[in-house]
């Protein structure tokens, strides 16, 4: 399985505000420059990762966004359900599947499980635990900001 973009954008920006900020407010242009992303293409993410109240935003000229949650209440799993469109990993799980052996293939029952454990693993770990100690991540990010 792989995340989308969209998923993978929106736990960078998650990552650079529980390292960066502290109470600080970043702009969405120094976020873009640090990961080499469409400023356009991030726009979209933090609206949404505000509406889901992960975020906060000030807007004017001295406006940007801050973390609105701790990073040990925010549950990567719980963001990944929340930001991936789909997790239709082969057609059969699809309403409308046209494989012809789907009602005969054991395939698809393998294929869920994995998928459940692939979230279950995900469910352990909050964003504390992805930048807890990571003395690198907060250097490196520091010298891009």
């Amino acid at each position: 399985m792989r995340l989308t973009s969209y998923t993978d954008y929106s736990l960078r920006v998650l990552i650079y505000l529980a390292n960066i900020n502290k109470g600080k407010l970043v702009n969405i242009k120094d976020i873009a420059e640090t990961y080499d992303v469409s400023k356009n293409h991030l726009m979209k993410i933090i609206y949404n990762l505000g509406k889901m109240g992960y975020i906060e935003t000030i807007r004017g000229r001295n406006g940007g966004i801050y973390l609105a949650m701790n990073p040990s209440d925010i549950n990567i799993g719980e963001v990944v359900r929340k930001t991936e469109e789909d997790f239709h990993i082969v057609e059969c799980f699809e309403d409308q599947s046209k494989c012809i052996i789907t009602p005969v293939c054991s395939l698809k029952h393998v294929l869920q499980e994995a998928l459940e454990q692939f979230l279950k693993v995900l469910d352990q770990y909050t964003l504390e635990d992805v930048i807890q100690n990571n003395i690198l991540l907060k250097q490196y990010l520091a010298l891009k900001c």
